[in-house]
């Protein structure tokens, strides 16, 4: 996989994990209908963690479940390994 490719993959995921923590903590607030906490789970590990990091800072949202942070301090893990082995390896 070319590095340029995954920067994008990264930068789309990013926006769209960004984007479903603001829309997840707008419904919470009025009652709505909410994303499955898997689902922002899996953005993450798919490589939407740095948008979900903005998204728990921003939005105030999911700080107080620690699985969160867990899940997206593993995929920065996991995505700064692949980032390293795709420009030096």
């Amino acid at each position: 996989m070319d590095w340029r490719i995954y920067g994008i993959w990264l930068a789309i995921a990013s926006v769209v994990t960004f984007f479903l923590y603001g829309f997840d903590k707008a419904q919470a607030k009025r009652g709505g209908g909410r994303v499955p906490e898997a689902v922002l789970h899996w953005l993450a590990l798919a490589g939407g963690f740095p948008g979900g990091w903005a998204g728990r800072a921003v939005f105030r949202h999911k700080t107080k479940k620690g699985f969160f942070v867990f899940v997206l301090a593993v995929s920065t893990v996991i995505h700064l390994g692949l980032a390293y082995w795709l420009l030096f390896g």
